[in-house]
């Protein structure tokens, strides 16, 4: 209300030099609706008079005022003006360093095991934020506490990371043995796909164990953060997301419903490679799509469509063109290396989980196997001639 915020700022000139911060500016601080709902509306009183309030400050009064909102795209106007909050610092989601840092403040009041490497699990957790590190930290400290441990290790640290990223395991679920095999060639293809495309990021950690809604997953973790991506990246990413879908296809000849995930960000994607980053060549250097905000009434009510319908069909026909060509790509680098999808399909239905470097051993090993069989049986069959 309007006395309160007069009351806020009364008080803040009593205790000068003082800092006055609101949290959350955008549940009094949002646009004014246009002339929508009449003028008396509570929360446009209580907007003006914070308006009024800070427009009357003297900067010799000491009192410095500070906010922090997640959406400051539906403040008022005259909220950003020179003079106001003039001064706008965006907090991003924290980088390599921040994140060793942020972990370094939670694991302060915890034991942690000689072979804990912070920097190794800030590596791993690239686009947590504050929160997700502290949830890290305090499930890999249950994990520990349940096993009746003296200090939190790394291996409660890792399977703290996969709680948090895809929930917890549900080893009570039964999943049918032909189930199993289809949840693992699907696997089994992002997996692959991943390998035979050089510069994608390296896998991290293959799972048919099913965690939270996710019947199994694959966990590519990048090197390092990035903050650009090439259109060769992102078509390599599709190519990944859709290697589940080729590898069943290919095993199995039949679509099952396990791609559901897979297929909506691939067409995500796409639709941002057509419409956001101007990399189509029918549809050109434009950027077509609005930004993903909710719609404010009094300001995007009556906002008209950005493109004509035909645009719109362009664009649709572009989508669908590099979803399926992604998918045939990744069809192809999976035909043309069938014996190793199925040794990596295998090897998931007998481990259940593999790391990155199991992965590369068993599709190095395996290889070496296959060539040696090949010698003996050629061995053999010169023997048998001769004979």
């Amino acid at each position: 209300g309007a006395s309160r915020v007069r009351d806020l700022f009364a008080q803040g000139r009593k205790n000068a030099p003082c800092l006055m911060f609101v949290d959350e500016l955008d549940a009094v601080g949002r646009h004014r609706f246009a002339g929508i709902g009449g003028g008396h509306d509570e929360r446009e009183q209580t907007l003006n008079q914070l308006l009024v309030e800070m427009d009357g400050f003297d900067t010799k009064e000491g009192v410095i005022l500070i906010a922090a909102t997640n959406r400051p795209d539906v403040l008022d106007p005259a909220l950003l003006r020179p003079g106001r909050f003039d001064r706008h610092i965006m907090v991003p989601n924290p980088d390599l360093k921040g994140r060793e840092e942020i972990l370094l403040v939670h694991t302060r009041r915890i034991k942690l095991a000689p072979d804990v490497e912070l920097k190794v699990i800030a590596r791993r957790t690239p686009g947590f934020v504050g929160s997700d590190i502290a949830n890290l930290v305090n499930e890999a400290a249950l994990l520990a506490a349940r096993e009746d441990k003296k200090a939190v290790g790394m291996k409660e640290l890792e399977e703290a990371i996969d709680r948090v990223i895809a929930g917890p395991q549900r080893k009570s679920r039964m999943i049918s043995e032909r189930e199993k095999k289809i949840i693992a060639y699907h696997e089994a293809g992002h997996t692959l796909v991943a390998k035979l495309i050089p510069g994608t990021d390296p896998i991290h950690k293959v799972s048919i164990i099913p965690r939270g809604p996710a019947l199994g997953y694959t966990l590519q973790l990048p090197l390092e953060d990035k903050y650009l991506a090439t259109k060769t990246e992102i078509i390599d990413k599709l190519t990944v997301f859709l290697g589940g879908r080729a590898a069943e296809e290919l095993s199995f000849n039949e679509l099952t419903t396990g791609a559901e995930n897979d297929l909506h960000q691939a067409t995500e994607v796409a639709h941002k490679m057509v419409c956001e980053y101007g990399m189509s060549d029918k549809v050109g250097p434009l950027t077509l799509r609005q930004k993903e905000t909710e719609i404010f009434l009094g300001r995007d009510f009556t906002k008209e469509k950005a493109y004509s319908e035909k645009t719109a069909e362009i664009i649709d026909e572009e989508v669908k063109r590099i979803v399926e060509e992604c998918k045939e790509r990744a069809k192809n680098l999976l035909t043309k290396s069938r014996t190793k999808l199925d040794r990596l399909a295998k090897a998931l239905m007998e481990k259940e989980i593999l790391v990155g470097e199991e992965v590369d051993e068993i599709l190095k090993r395996k290889e070496e196997v296959s060539g040696n069989k090949e010698k003996s049986i050629g061995q053999d069959r010169t023997k048998k001639s001769g004979k």
